[in-house]
């Protein structure tokens, strides 16, 4: 049963296209608040390729999709809210810092065996208005919390990652309806020439099209906590490399 969950753990962590573009993004220059909507913009259409396919073998848990789903959506909304409200310059070092502890947190869990217990009612909503929050402020993670949250309480592989997938296209359309209605009515001061990303928006949904089946042939060809080791190292190096920036280190 150990290894069954550390599989779909590791199926689930593949779903790290959002914290690992929103990284690539900021360490590029882009704002924080910018980096998101570009990202959650782009996931629009890889989320619901996911989402379909989920639905299509029947990997979904309504029950726990309906419990999920709610807090997940309200998480997020606050999250693109706070984004929009605050400084970019003043809201990157604390989003560099959250994706640099994702990375981290991902290289750890990578040594750790995960239990198999029933899953407590009362972690899911808190989990996933955390997941969402998070998700929106930092330009991705819903995927990897939410997921390996669940997964480590004992919920059943296959249901926790198909209905983790459905969840965050409606996670991924609130965050960007946020921040469209953010723009349209000037909350967001900051957000300067939006349309300056629609090449980074374009050039995510192509690469991310692209690269959904080439990520299930690599994750097939290698070694799951290997996989995770990569991924975690890469997002922390990224994160290490804005960070030297701000501190004109390099």
């Amino acid at each position: 049963m150990e290894a069954v969950l550390a599989a779909g753990a590791l199926r689930g962590a593949r779903r790290l296209y959002g914290v690992i573009s929103a990284t690539t993004l900021l360490a590029f220059g882009v704002s924080p608040a910018h980096a998101s909507a570009a990202v959650h913009a782009a996931e629009l259409f890889t989320t619901a390729a996911s989402g379909t396919a989920h639905l299509y073998h029947r990997n979904i848990d309504w029950k726990l999709f309906w419990r999920l789903a709610p807090f997940g959506v309200l998480g997020g909304c606050l999250g693109a809210y706070v984004l929009t409200a605050i400084d970019a310059g003043a809201m990157k070092p604390f989003v560099t810092a959250y994706l640099a502890l994702v990375g981290g947190w991902l290289i750890l869990r990578s040594f750790r065996k995960l239990p198999s217990n029933p899953v407590p009612a009362h972690i899911v909503a808190p989990l996933g208005a955390t997941g969402g929050f998070l998700d929106a402020a930092g330009g991705g993670g819903w995927g990897p919390i939410v997921t390996t949250g669940l997964l480590g309480a004992g919920a059943p592989p296959r249901y926790v990652i198909g209905t983790v997938n459905a969840t965050e296209f409606l996670i991924t359309l609130s965050v960007s309806l946020t921040f469209l209605l953010a723009l349209v009515t000037g909350h967001w001061e900051d957000a300067g020439a939006i349309s300056d990303n629609l090449p980074a928006v374009l050039g995510l949904i192509c690469g991310g099209l692209v690269a959904a089946p080439l990520a299930g042939l690599m994750v097939k060809s290698i070694r799951d906590t290997v996989l995770l080791r990569l991924v975690g190292t890469l997002i922390v190096l990224l994160a290490g490399w804005q960070t030297a920036q701000a501190f004109d280190w390099i």
